[in-house]
């Protein structure tokens, strides 16, 4: 009951404070203009939040998504995949809905949690976008970084754009020392035994070409955080081109993390059987 009240406290103070919500609420509700206006009209931006229990966080990074992809002036959409969270996350999601449009945030929920490709596959079958990103909905990535993501694409028409923690400016903040060593170490790992050509294989902020990533998650057997490090691997093998783009990853300040001891153990166990069949 508390996260409910906090999550719609969140929400209301979000449409105050947005300038003008009410006279530019038409904005958000005609997708086909804004398609127009953009800079690329024939290209759109389906971004996947998979969430569970992010209620006090989903109203904040909706909030970020719609004002840096309104700034950059890119045609795109939020597709909400909620797996049966407790805590009145859809319920969020819905007012987000009114505030917004519901052409412009999506919700597909799902019974239960039935894991992260599953998600993914979940989301795209209800986008309306030639091109994919997913990202955390915990507040860890910053939307900020989007437009940046679609600028290498399209610089160089890569397959898919990962954002990176361990290139140039890329980094990461509100880690202890124990779980900067686990990244460090993982992220070492995969270097050494798969030799991926990304700098950052266990992150999941990235951009797809919708077909790409289709045919990548099929490709891919991992489930949990393992995932994303053999979606780039597998990139590798059949030939996409990967682009990178340096990111600053924060820990989430609402919520618990999901990375716990079976997790790594999973972990280590797909990486001894990536080294094996790739």
């Amino acid at each position: 009951m508390q996260n409910c009240f906090f999550g719609s406290l969140a929400i209301l103070l979000l449409a105050i404070l947005i300038p003008n919500l009410k006279r530019d609420k038409t904005n958000f509700e005609n997708s086909s203009e804004m398609g127009k206006n953009s800079k690329t009209g024939e290209d759109k931006y389906s971004i996947l939040l998979p969430t569970y229990n992010e209620v006090e966080n989903l109203p904040i990074i909706v909030w970020l998504i719609v004002k840096y992809m309104e700034k950059s002036g890119y045609n795109y959409e939020v597709i909400i995949i909620d797996d049966g969270s407790p805590d009145g996350t859809q319920d969020a999601a819905k007012q987000l809905q009114q505030i917004y449009g519901e052409n412009k945030i999506l919700l597909k929920p799902r019974e239960k949690k039935l894991g992260l490709g599953t998600a993914y596959i979940h989301g795209i079958k209800h986008a309306s976008g030639n091109f994919i990103v997913i990202m955390d909905a915990d507040l860890s990535h910053h939307p900020k970084f989007i437009p940046q993501f679609i600028e290498k694409q399209k610089f160089e028409d890569y397959d898919l754009v990962s954002g990176t923690r361990y290139m140039g400016s890329g980094g990461v903040y509100g880690w202890d020392f124990k779980r900067k060593l686990i990244s460090r170490g993982a992220n070492f790992l995969t270097q050494l035994l798969l030799r991926p050509g990304a700098s950052d294989l266990t992150g999941s902020f990235r951009l797809y070409k919708k077909d790409v990533l289709e045919k990548l998650i099929k490709s891919c057997v991992s489930k949990g955080y393992v995932f994303q490090m053999e979606m780039v691997v597998r990139a590798r093998q059949f030939n996409y081109t990967v682009g990178e783009v340096p990111i600053t990853f924060v820990d989430r300040v609402y919520g618990e993390s999901k990375l716990g001891g079976s997790e790594i153990f999973q972990f280590a166990k797909a990486l001894l059987y990536l080294f094996a069949t790739t």
